[in-house]
């Protein structure tokens, strides 16, 4: 699998593994599939895993260190995300997770930006991670703190980064516009961009990607399915688009492209994982997995060969536009 390198030195592989869905998301996973799904990401040739805190209340972070604990260190890259810590909820005995993971809630999410919380949140994930480092950090959604994400936490992981705890920072978001703005006025490494830059939709060109090629800032394509809607060949007729039910618009636009699709023999998910690695700001596309059948799934997609004939007929019948 190839690799691309940020600024900082750091090399990525273009097939990210991302854990949400070791934290519970949505429903149960085992213990011995979340093992199953890194093992076979890995033999898949996946050397880039992200997590956080925020997926199932800690758990994601404990399942993937424990699943890469005997894999060489410096063989991998590992990102975890700041912002939020996580602290006991003093919730009734029984009280589960109210934000999308099946999690008994025995802490709860505090936000914290911080200098003292960020880096408080990076050491209890390296605690729950059990590994020796973290090498990317990103902030996490900081959506309704955006003065104290400029003033104190990016300068704080900047610092981190700087003392060689860290070896690159960035923000993980579902929007353009606060990232491109983070990108204006700090020296950070990478951005997290979820949901924004896929085959459905292209916002991002407006603002944040023309701005992260000029500074040389990567760009890791996240939800490049847009919460499923372009996760399987034909999109259903209750297809979920930002976890919700999808416009009959998006849903019509999401068929024209699988019809492209078709007419060259390549399935919506090849050219939703495809499509943005185009696009030389990007360095990584992450896509979250739970069992080892989807890892390996996951990696044959990113392996299609897609001809460049493709993407001139998506440009052409203006189903997608030209980066």
């Amino acid at each position: 699998m190839l690799s691309r390198t940020l600024r900082s030195g750091v090399s990525v592989t273009e097939l990210g593994m991302g854990a949400a869905q070791l934290g519970n998301l949505f429903r149960e996973t085992t213990d011995e599939e979340s093992v199953a799904a890194v093992d076979a990401a890995w033999d898949a040739g996946i050397r880039y895993f992200d997590t956080a805190p925020h997926y199932g209340l800690g758990l994601s972070e404990r399942r993937l260190g424990a699943a890469l604990a005997q894999r060489p260190r410096d063989e991998f890259v590992l990102s975890t995300k700041v912002g939020r810590l996580l602290v006991p909820s003093g919730y009734p005995e029984g009280t589960v997770d109210t934000e999308g993971f099946a999690v008994p809630a025995t802490v709860r999410r505090e936000w914290d930006l911080s200098r003292d919380g960020i880096r408080r949140s990076l050491f209890e994930s390296l605690e729950r991670l059990g590994l020796d480092r973290i090498d990317i950090a990103y902030l996490h959604d900081p959506d309704e703190h955006g003065d104290q994400a400029h003033a104190e936490a990016i300068p704080a992981m900047i610092e981190l980064r700087e003392e060689g705890v860290l070896r690159a920072v960035g923000a993980g978001m579902n929007q353009s516009a606060m990232p491109a703005e983070f990108v204006r006025r700090h020296d950070i490494d990478l951005i997290m961009l979820a949901g924004r830059y896929t085959l459905l939709e292209q916002g991002a060109l407006d603002d944040l990607l023309p701005l992260a090629e000029q500074r040389g800032v990567g760009i890791v394509a996240a939800a490049v399915y847009n919460s499923g809607l372009l996760a399987t060949p034909r999109p259903p007729a209750d297809a979920s688009y930002n976890y919700e039910q999808a416009p009959a618009e998006l849903i019509a636009r999401a068929n024209a492209l699988a019809d492209a699709c078709e007419e060259f023999g390549l399935t919506l998910p090849e050219a939703a994982i495809a499509y943005p690695l185009r696009h030389p700001a990007v360095v990584s596309v992450v896509v979250g997995v739970r069992t080892a059948q989807q890892a390996a799934e996951t990696a044959r997609r990113y392996g299609a060969r897609i001809p460049d004939a493709f993407w001139t007929a998506l440009i052409e019948r203006g189903l997608v536009r030209s980066a």
